[in-house]
């Protein structure tokens, strides 16, 4: 009998449970989606690229990870969705096979002032842990180190019931915090300039208060009328103490007003809570001017700045206090903590290391801990928020980046797609939205949609591998091996800007010749000082016109006509051509549609459940009154031309009945930065990245100034729109204007006239001219990391 084994002509079955293996995409119409159909393979590098507008962000963020966020927020009860955001579903027909989903956007972190790279990473917190057992002497719990919290005491009595019976007893309670009681843990102290505030030879009736919003039309003159405390009607120049006091520093106090319960306060701690609570970056455009006429702001003298309280600073691990720690580069504060070998708190010291071992990792590691998060450039902010997902165990989880390259240099794309490549074979599905070559290049799929932006947009292009795109026919893949050449011949200019000593953050005394008339690059890895060097040297102000990656903010009214002021004009022109007042015309005053107050929709909220908005019947969408619609210009009501996109619209206020100079101008602007596409009235929050940017631009375009500063100009713009992009830098230049831009890209390096590259390195590595000269230059010389790369990327 034969003992040879026996073979199954029928290979064994899939387990189902292996068949899973794609996202699957069909019917998507989220924004300007059209339909789209797309099937996305898991444990795989997805890369997904397009001009700028064309839908990416809107299939990716908007469609698959909003989808998989919003079914796990449905795993929770009732009660606890009451307190997480509410996500409807996303227009799709069919979503299969998604898995839990990680966003790591481009979105600042937001501008609180308490709040630094250490608070927003945990790593403040570990730290604080670690004090408060190895600290020396010892000062109480962890958060007698936390500058967020006060050191306050207290005795009273408390009531409570036992046995039956109401006992009272008296207590006493009192909390040690880290918290510096000068600055109140912000760092720094505020001077205010009382002539800022007033004109003291008025009086309050005669519009004496110079403070943004301080009207004696509404509640603030009510409550100075009314108060009591001095006379509304005597120039402030003739007060006595006790009523310039009362004016400027009275505490909060309650005050009946025509039988209304109001409460008065002295003019100096309103500011302070209403103004300086915030950073600046966060407050509205006026109210920042006045705030940096009238405040100034110098590093609190009893703490250095540091935030903490004496007590916090005085107790010492090795003779380094958590201020010292704070205030290191992270790079040798992972080395500090990697020396203590402490077995008592072992696992504690193993987490840090790895928290900071991570930011060093990112590129990172010049970075402090005490450095505030709103100061953080946007690419500064992504990878800070990638920290905590480097070590995790996690698997099959779908990452969602947002054009993870940006501000880096190209040496650091290279470190940025091997933790790309680290997540995904971990057995994690990565999904990226970018632009850049260099990681377009390491994907395993690609899906490119266009073919252009806007209503353009919307379809899928391509989907395959990165061979198959560059053999393809897609905008993308016919640019894909674009290459700049260096210019035969540059500019001469016409001066110099002199930057003597400049030590800001990490710089080393530096003194450069900027030199104007020209295109001025200034380039070095990221950290190396660029921002420091520049924003820090030359303020934006008399002639100086900056655009830095400040994110434009507004809410689903705002659009690029009200963003731009185009609206404006366009209301002035209707009004004169029918006869009536300007404010009819707007959807956020008179004009209004009164069913949904100009909002265009009704939005039903229901709790925990996501929203419904569904289309005014009475104004169909259009956000007007009926009677507005009836007057015309051109042979268009308003709402007509706010569905307009940019080009039709220059066409029309260009000529004929609705030529309007003012509009066209702006709409011109808008054109050279490449929105022809826009509608007037596209809501600002369904704008990408990239097209927020040039939004910006084309409104500072408009400011007279002869020096322009451009902060990474190229930030999320497609390889097809650099070459626009320096075609609008050149026509600067030509028309008498000084460019300086801070850029990584090497198609904006071969453009420029003139380079000053920063470096060698990062952090105390960097802060230092390492080269001045023509692109030529650099690229002959190849001494720095800049000018190999230039080098590479022009021979390629």
């Amino acid at each position: 009998m034969s003992t040879a084994p026996m073979t199954d002509p029928q290979s064994p079955a899939l387990p189902a449970a292996d068949s899973h293996d794609l996202i699957r995409v069909h019917g998507a119409r989220v924004n300007n989606l059209k339909d789209v159909s797309v099937e996305i393979p898991k444990r795989r590098l997805t890369v997904f690229t397009g001009v700028s507008g064309s839908g990416k962000s809107s299939l990716v963020f908007g469609t698959i990870a909003a989808e998989s966020q919003r079914l796990i927020n449905e795993t929770y009860s009732a009660f606890v969705q009451g307190f997480m955001p509410t996500l409807a579903r996303p227009e799709v027909d069919v979503l299969e096979g998604l898995t839990t989903a990680i966003l790591v956007d481009q979105e600042r972190m937001g501008a609180n002032p308490r709040s630094t790279v250490g608070t927003v990473t945990d790593a403040n917190a570990m730290l604080r842990i670690l004090f408060s057992r190895l600290g020396q002497p010892h000062i109480g719990s962890p958060q007698a180190f936390s500058f967020n919290v006060a050191s306050i005491s207290g005795t009273g009595a408390v009531s409570f019931e036992r046995g039956g019976k109401n006992m009272k007893e008296r207590r006493d309670f009192s909390i040690t915090g880290g918290m510096c009681p000068r600055c109140e843990g912000m760092g720094r102290v505020t001077d205010i300039d009382l002539s800022q505030l007033y004109d003291d030879s008025k009086s309050l009736s005669e519009g004496a208060l110079t403070i943004p919003g301080y009207s004696m039309d509404g509640w603030y003159g009510r409550i100075f009328s009314g108060c009591g405390f001095f006379d509304p009607d005597k120039p402030i120049r003739k007060y006595t103490k006790a009523e310039l006091h009362d004016l400027l520093y009275k505490e909060p106090t309650k005050i009946k007003v025509d039988g209304i319960n109001l409460t008065y306060e002295g003019l100096v701690p309103k500011i302070q809570k209403s103004m300086l609570s915030k950073e600046k970056e966060a407050l509205q455009s006026h109210v920042r001017a006045f705030v940096e006429r009238a405040v100034t702001f110098t590093s609190c003298p009893e703490c250095g700045g540091t935030r903490l309280s004496e007590a916090a600073r005085s107790s010492k691990i090795k003779g380094i206090s958590i201020a010292d720690a704070c205030a290191m580069q992270i790079s040798d504060l992972a080395e500090w903590v990697r020396d203590l070998g402490e077995p008592s708190v072992a696992p504690l010291l193993t987490a840090l290391r790895q928290s900071l071992d991570s930011f060093v990792e990112i590129g990172l590691g010049y970075l402090s801990l005490e450095r505030p998060s709103g100061t953080l450039s946007g690419g500064e902010a992504q990878r800070v928020k990638m920290i905590r997902h480097l070590g995790s165990s996690l698997t099959d989880v779908t990452y969602v980046f947002d054009e993870p390259t940006i501000g880096l240099h190209p040496h650091d794309i290279q470190r940025m797609n091997g933790l790309l490549l680290r997540l995904r074979d971990k057995g994690n599905t990565v999904l990226v939205v970018e632009h850049k070559p260099e990681t377009i290049a390491i994907a395993d799929h690609v899906v490119d949609l266009g073919p252009g932006a806007g209503t353009a947009g919307g379809t899928v292009c391509f989907e395959g591998t990165v061979e198959g795109l560059r053999t393809g026919a897609t905008l993308t893949g016919r640019h894909l091996e674009d290459r700049a050449a260096l210019k035969k011949t540059v500019r001469t200019s016409t001066g110099t800007l002199e930057i003597r000593g400049a030590t800001r953050h990490n710089l080393r005394d530096v003194d450069v010749d900027i030199p104007l008339g020209v295109l001025c690059v200034v380039t070095g890895v990221a950290g190396s000082g660029k921002s420091s060097l520049i924003h820090g040297s030359i303020p934006a102000g008399a002639g100086v016109i900056s655009v830095d990656q400040g994110a434009i903010r507004g809410s689903r009214r705002s659009s690029p006509a009200t963003y731009t002021g185009l609206l404006d004009p366009i209301r002035k022109a209707f009004a004169k051509a029918n006869g009536v007042k300007p404010a009819l015309f707007s959807a956020n005053s008179e004009g209004a549609c009164p069913n949904c107050n100009g909002a265009g929709v009704i939005y039903t909220d229901l709790a925990m459940m996501a929203g419904v908005a569904t289309t005014c019947e009475e104004c169909e969408g259009k956000r007007f009154q009926a009677s507005v619609l009836d007057h015309h210009l051109g042979g268009r009501d308003i709402s007509e031309v706010l569905a307009m996109s940019v080009t039709e619209a220059g066409e029309f206020f260009g000529a004929g009945q609705a030529r309007t100079p003012a509009a066209h101008a702006i709409l011109d602007r808008l054109a050279d930065v490449g929105l022809g596409y826009l509608s007037l009235g596209q809501p600002l929050t369904t704008l990408s990245g990239g097209e927020r940017q040039r939004l910006k631009l084309a409104t500072h375009m408009a400011d007279k100034g002869g020096l322009y500063v451009l902060d990474e100009p190229t930030t999320g713009l497609h390889l097809a729109d650099v070459e626009q992009l320096l075609g609008l830098l050149d026509r600067l230049v030509d028309s008498g204007k000084s460019v300086i831009v801070i850029e990584h890209h090497q198609a904006v390096m071969a453009h420029a006239d003139w380079i000053i590259d920063l470096g060698p390195g990062a952090g105390h590595d960097g802060g230092r001219i390492v080269f001045e000269g023509t692109p030529a230059d650099l690229v002959a010389a190849r001494s720095t990391l800049t000018g190999e790369h230039l080098a590479a990327y022009i021979s390629t």
